[in-house]
């Protein structure tokens, strides 16, 4: 159904993603095939050479042939490729053309002209099978990253195309929502659906990938079934750049004991959107200063807005930190805290690289700034426009300003999404160092690998409040795997 003969690619010069060499491959109608390896291996400029956005978007030298049913992709208008493949792409917010939920769901059908009685069948059935009821009718900008990217799911699923390819489908995903993706990807499959998923996270996809394909440096370099994967040793996948297979096998890294304290401190934090009830309700919140704390909950659990107000950056929040015995209200949380934001893109500002580390520091070091960026494996790309790079460098590049700030508290929002277990380990050294020089860190992530890795404690978020917290010894360990585990 899918071939690949002969296919390299390489990008403009404007462009650092890199491309494809020499791909020969036969992607059966009905399956599930699984791209995985390191970032900048080339996944996703495979994902874009089957749904058509190379070359009709992204520019660069095309060699070879990609034929959807004997079809050269490259030939066919991208109205006509969108009919045959769906896309699911790592940001969500890329993909939408609507405000509101509804809508977003219904674009792809209206486009294709069908009748308003089939939109709204399909729309329903969608609905009932991603269990979305609660995301109808609502505000694209009021959703969480994770429920922007079940909308995505569910609005491709609308369409009904033959072909679906994920690029990092669960990135900002919880646990059940991942599990939700899982069941759908389930019931794609046993439609005869061919599905072609590039994604990090392996444990979800365990039972469901015919087929995995391991990519280094633009190059299938080898095929694997989920009998050979399972089997695979954690050490031997850690060094294919690959995530284990099998979150209950994870153990918790040696880190950092913070004695108990209540040397940071929330009263009476409250925030409420316009017209709504509240999105944080927290009487009464004791955290120990210099702690690594992981903030977990499910999606639309308040955790990025627990973040915003934490930081201060939410104006008609209500309540006091104290810091140390310091009361710190609004404006001065504004000075103490800085945040990396799930969507990096809103906090990139300046014309290269090393200078967006620059502009987070109080007296420019171009040598220290050098050295962070050498930490996160960046300074290759010390010159090049931070937009032009990958989502994971990005990334990156926001966690290395974060570092550079030299701010008292520092807060995360999801800052693995997207990331390799190498580049995941990087981000997780440079949080212990932070932590080692004092610094407080929120850490919201769904990352259960990052958690176990550097965190300290956890704080657990439903509806706005604080349901649970508890240091991460061997017995908060045990709890955290549980709820990351409860479900896959």
């Amino acid at each position: 159904m899918i071939e690949l003969k002969n296919v390299s690619f390489s990008y403009s010069e404007d462009q650092t993603e890199n491309g494809l060499h020499n791909i020969n491959l036969l992607i059966r109608r009905g399956e599930v095939v699984l791209l995985c390896g390191e970032s900048g291996c080339g996944k996703t400029t495979f994902t874009r050479l089957i749904n058509g956005l190379i070359p009709h978007y992204y520019n660069g030298s095309l060699t070879g042939e990609v034929l959807i049913d004997g079809r050269e992709v490259h030939n066919l208008p991208l109205y006509e490729t969108s009919r045959m493949v769906g896309s699911v792409f790592q940001n969500p917010r890329s993909q939408f053309f609507n405000v509101d939920t509804t809508s977003e769901l219904a674009f792809g059908c209206e486009n294709m002209g069908l009748p308003v009685g089939e939109i709204e069948r399909r729309i329903a059935n969608t609905v009932v099978e991603f269990k979305i009821e609660n995301l109808v009718g609502r505000s694209i900008f009021q959703l969480s990253g994770g429920e922007k990217q079940k909308i995505a799911c569910a609005s491709v699923s609308t369409n009904s195309p033959d072909i679906f390819v994920l690029d990092e489908p669960s990135s900002n995903l919880d646990i059940t929502a991942t599990e939700d993706l899982r069941r759908l990807i389930g019931i794609w499959k046993s439609q005869g659906k061919t599905i072609i998923i590039a994604e990090h996270r392996l444990y979800y996809l365990r039972d469901l990938a015919d087929r995995i394909l391991y990519m280094r440096n633009g190059k299938v370099e080898r095929e694997l079934n989920t009998e050979q994967m399972k089997k695979m040793e954690i050490e031997e996948l850690s060094i294919m750049g690959l995530r284990t297979p099998f979150l209950e096998s994870l153990t918790g890294d040696d880190r950092s004991v913070v004695p108990e304290s209540e040397d940071l401190s929330l009263t009476n934090f409250v925030f409420s959107y316009k017209r709504e009830c509240p999105a944080i309700n927290i009487n009464q919140l004791s955290v120990p200063k210099g702690g690594i704390i992981a903030v977990i909950g499910y999606n639309g659990s308040g955790k990025t807005t627990f973040a915003r107000c934490l930081c201060g950056l939410e104006k008609s929040c209500r309540g006091t930190l104290s810091l140390c015995g310091k009361i710190c209200k609004r404006r001065e949380r504004l000075k103490q805290c800085y945040m990396v934001m799930q969507d990096v893109n809103h906090q990139l500002f300046t014309e290269s690289v090393l200078d967006e580390i620059l502009l987070s520091m109080d007296e420019a070091d171009i040598a220290k700034a050098e050295s962070i960026l050498a930490s996160l494996d960046l300074l290759p790309l010390k010159d090049l426009h931070p937009m032009s790079l990958s989502g994971g460098q990005k990334q990156r590049v926001a966690i290395a300003s974060a570092i550079a700030s030299q701010k008292e508290i520092i807060i995360f929002d999801e800052p693995t999404s997207g990331l390799d277990v190498r580049h995941m380990r990087e981000v997780s050294c440079n949080l212990k160092q932070l932590q080692q020089m004092g610094k407080t860190l929120f850490i919201i992530s769904h990352d259960l690998e990052l958690i176990l890795e550097c965190c300290t404690h956890v704080l657990h978020l439903e509806e706005g409040k604080v349901i649970a917290k508890y240091p991460l010894d061997d017995s908060g360990e045990k709890k955290i795997v549980s709820f990351f585990t409860s479900l896959s």
